[in-house]
């Protein structure tokens, strides 16, 4: 059995250069709270120039090529792979990436800390999803996600790759842009005074996973030992709808609470027709039709990691879309 799985951790760090895979919102921070515990860090994209901490290194390689990833990564002692294809190029793109992640880590010697997601557990059918729910996928990218996770499961289980899947549910903060349910499309609108359009049903329980978070999850996994196995990120742990988590973002804005609009499913099916992330996003719609909620209370319990309320969170995303708007004007 796991440490993950018995959730406790042995006190001994994993030190050494960590070698973080994707300069997105996530990797960029994930930067950030290595460098912050004194790791070195090396960051390596394709083309990106993200804002790093002095002494962090960035390295111009592209992850679909496997011999380039695996020279960015030499020396490394841990792996961190947050990378991210386009939502339509799943299927086709995030098996290869993952197999280089992983060719890397092995030749270096290092452990792999692989960001997931909850696509993999299905419709959770009014249970709250935890690090031990059954992967019952119905939808094409949860498919993806099931196979990719279990491959990962399986070299961990063989004894051949040190390897922590840490998963978050659906992302929000700082720098997650349109790529968030509830990021620049949604609040920009708002901040506007303008109604704002979400998915599904906007009154249901949904659980939001601030993204500084995950970074902050991610580099203590990674630089403690005994962690190998499954986590789930902290998350705010009220049942908040995404109209209240919203009118919170309102409040922040002076408002009394927040003007929403819904598209309905058979919306984002028919403009999917034309538009092909629209088509992707229509067969995740079930997440928002439902409560979906999901526990980290494994991790917050095994290594003390809180989650960000969403007031503070919610209030941070506000403030960084209203100075990257202040910047374009």
């Amino acid at each position: 059995m796991s440490a993950a799985s018995r959730g406790v951790v042995e006190p001994n760090s994993t030190g050494g250069l960590h070698v973080v895979l994707g300069a997105g919102a996530v990797g960029t921070r994930l930067a950030v709270e290595l460098a912050a515990l004194g790791a070195r860090v090396r960051v390596v994209s394709r083309s990106s120039r993200p804002q790093l901490p002095g002494g962090v290194e960035l390295v111009h390689a592209d992850a679909a090529d496997p011999a380039a990833v695996v020279a960015a990564a030499r020396g490394a002692a841990v792996v961190h792979q947050v990378l991210n294809p386009a939502y339509h190029r799943w299927e086709q793109d995030f098996p290869p990436l993952q197999a280089g992640a992983v060719q890397a880590a092995r030749a270096a010697g290092a452990r792999l800390v692989s960001l997931e997601n909850v696509y993999l557990y299905g419709r959770p059918a009014g249970r709250t999803l935890t690090e031990d729910s059954p992967h019952r996928p119905h939808a094409r990218k949860g498919r993806v996600r099931q196979r990719m996770a279990e491959q990962l499961e399986v070299l961990r289980e063989d004894g051949e790759l040190d390897v922590v899947q840490v998963r978050a549910s659906d992302f929000y903060g700082p720098g997650a842009g349109d790529q968030s349910a509830i990021g620049d499309r949604v609040l920009a609108p708002l901040a506007e005074g303008r109604p704002a359009w979400v998915l599904g049903d906007p009154d249901q329980p949904h659980t939001y996973t601030y993204v500084p978070d995950v970074a902050r999850a991610m580099a203590l996994l990674g630089t403690t030992a005994g962690t190998a196995g499954v986590w789930h990120v902290p998350n705010d742990p009220r049942p908040l709808s995404t109209r209240q988590v919203l009118d919170l973002a309102a409040r922040h804005l002076g408002d009394a609470s927040a003007q929403l609009r819904t598209t309905p499913t058979w919306a984002l099916k028919a403009l999917g027709l034309v538009n092909r992330t629209m088509a992707e996003v229509a067969e995740m719609a079930y997440e928002f039709e439902e409560p979906f909620l999901v526990s980290g209370a494994r991790l917050t319990a095994a290594l003390g990691l809180k989650a960000t309320p969403y007031e503070q969170g919610i209030a941070a995303t506000v403030d960084d879309l209203q100075r990257r708007t202040a910047v374009l004007q």
